[in-house]
């Protein structure tokens, strides 16, 4: 299946002094995509919850403020029994601006404790994944 792709505007207060998007915009726009990319195809699957456990960026070039939206391409790998990995390219036009990866985790908030991916979530993940995920051992 080809990835997820999603359109993030910038915002002019994104930038910081030295007039480039400040890394921590990064994680709006990770978020905002990762959001469209789950509201895509959702249903009351992940109702249940999930919340984030680790991100990582990777930047490669600066971005500096214009109107043009950024595209970010998303996927889903490393599937686990209570966890999952949502794998980002940014582009500022057709140059990768950065890469990052977030992991979240299933968890029932009644509870508060993690859960374990369900048959119908696993469906979900699996259909954005780049490549056939294997089940959990």
């Amino acid at each position: 299946m080809p990835r997820f792709v999603a359109r993030c505007a910038m915002r002019w207060s994104d930038m910081d002094a030295y007039g480039h998007v400040n890394n921590t915009a990064y994680l709006a726009y990770l978020e905002q995509a990762r959001v469209s990319m789950f509201f895509d195809r959702y249903d009351a699957s992940f109702s249940s919850g999930t919340v984030v456990k680790h991100h990582e960026i990777t930047y490669l070039r600066p971005v500096v403020y214009h109107p043009e939206p950024l595209r970010l391409e998303l996927w889903i790998d490393q599937i686990r029994a209570a966890s999952f990995r949502v794998l980002y390219d940014v582009y500022d036009g057709d140059t990768l601006a950065a890469q990052a990866s977030t992991t979240l985790v299933t968890f029932d908030f009644t509870s508060d404790r993690l859960r374990r991916i369900t048959a119908e979530e696993r469906q979900i993940l699996t259909g954005y994944a780049d490549d056939p995920v294997p089940e959990p051992t």
